[in-house]
């Protein structure tokens, strides 16, 4: 089965698009390669995916050509503990302590604005 189909089929990408641009970004290794889209995954197989700020290592449990609910979605492998505590220690930190502005949106307001000039100059 293909990569891009496999990491789609997963639910670790919205689309099948998505999940061939990682690829060929480097978001994802296969044992430790850097791998084309079509490359062949077979059970066994280990994982290393960065999809968004989360990265995960994962062990191919199985393969599925259709994209099926998330719950049979999981079946699909297994995330390695030390991925799994990595991951929860990350969210952790962002409880914590948050990125700066990773709330804000778009441009700043008025208001928004003379309170950074205000800032900049007292």
């Amino acid at each position: 089965m293909r990569l891009d189909k496999w990491l789609w089929a997963a639910r670790f990408f919205k689309t099948r698009s998505l999940a061939s641009t990682a690829v060929v970004g480097g978001k994802v290794r296969l044992n430790g390669l850097s791998p084309k889209p079509a490359k062949e995954v077979k059970p066994g197989d280990e994982l290393q995916i960065r999809a968004g700020e989360q990265l995960w290592t994962v062990i191919v449990q199985g393969l599925c050509e259709q994209r099926r609910p998330a719950p049979e979605a999981r079946l699909l492998y297994q995330e390695t503990p030390e991925s799994q505590q990595e991951r929860e220690r990350q969210a952790e930190l962002r409880k914590v302590a948050p990125a700066p502005l990773a709330d804000h949106k778009g441009r700043p307001t008025k208001r928004e604005r003379r309170q950074l000039i205000t800032f900049r100059q007292g």
